[in-house]
């Protein structure tokens, strides 16, 4: 049966920016919600101090929850191979990380969509970054997920391996058994595509999802996909909500899982409205689990 995490998506200002919430906060806050663990974000500043990541660890610990992934954002299709080494280095950092806070899932990206970068070259330089990496992994018992991700906060341009195509194909090129696919449904909807038909492409390979739901604030999908689809910066008709309210189909979704003998980590990314709107999330997803997986 699937586990629940939640990550601290209203509060990552306060986490990694300007510090006006320590982790300790976050994790007394999550210890109230009926989850089994916190998925981590390797940029919160207090990570900077690795004496801190065992403490980290048992405090989790401590309130009957573990660590299972952690969330970063190599960017491995920069046309310059210095460039590219030294995500190579910054992704074994994290994924030391990811392994002393208890940690089995590591995530990576493809990389920025550079408007000089070709297909075939792009997932060339991303899959050959990702392997370099998974040796490394390996041996600490840590699994890379690649995320159909659509933009790092600090990145000019959207994720390379946005749109479903080039997802798939950066998938097939990687075939490891510490490699595998975290699942976000509403990301598919940022590249004006469909999120079942991405998740029938690549159900197999899916080892963790990001749990998260989008509604439009005005017009329709299709206004959606003609004006948004792929466009740099955020789709304004489309906001974050509670889960099992937005545009995702999560008994569409459960089924397809369920099918392919999915039991592995969801993690909750929204309750950008408050820790209620989280409760609430959780208790939708808990009941389609116990619906799905009885």
């Amino acid at each position: 049966m699937p586990k629940i995490a939640a990550f601290p998506k209203a509060y990552m200002q306060a986490l990694c920016k300007d510090g006006t919430m320590k982790v300790e906060e976050w994790i007394r806050l999550a210890s109230r919600l009926d989850i089994d663990g916190l998925e981590w974000y390797a940029g919160f500043l207090e990570m900077e101090d690795a004496s801190n990541w065992p403490k980290f660890r048992k405090m989790v610990e401590d309130v009957g929850k573990e660590i299972p992934m952690m969330c970063c954002s190599p960017d491995f299709t920069h046309p310059d191979k210095k460039f590219r080494e030294n995500e190579i280095k910054k992704q074994q950092h994290w994924i030391e990380m990811t392994h002393a806070l208890g940690g089995k899932y590591c995530r990576v990206l493809s990389g920025q969509k550079r408007p000089e970068l070709s297909i075939t070259e792009g997932v060339k330089l991303a899959s050959d970054s990702i392997m370099a990496c998974i040796p490394y992994a390996r041996e600490r018992g840590i699994t890379l997920i690649l995320e159909n991700h659509y933009k790092d906060d600090f990145w000019e341009y959207p994720e390379f391996a946005q749109k479903m195509d080039v997802f798939s194909q950066l998938v097939d090129s990687i075939q490891h058994p510490n490699f595998g696919v975290n699942y976000d449904p509403s990301n598919t909807f940022l590249a004006g595509e469909d999120p079942l038909e991405l998740l029938r492409r690549v159900s197999n390979r899916v080892v963790t999802m990001h749990a998260s739901d989008r509604y439009l604030k005005y017009g329709t999908i299709e206004d959606l996909q003609k004006e948004e689809g792929g466009a740099v910066g955020y789709a304004k008709r489309l906001s974050h909500g509670e889960i099992g309210k937005g545009l995702n189909d999560y008994d569409a979704i459960f089924t397809e899982l369920k099918r392919v003998g999915f039991d592995g980590w969801i993690s909750i990314e929204d309750g950008v409205d408050g820790m209620d709107q989280l409760e609430r999330s959780v208790s939708f997803l808990k009941k389609k689990i116990a619906v799905y997986w009885p």
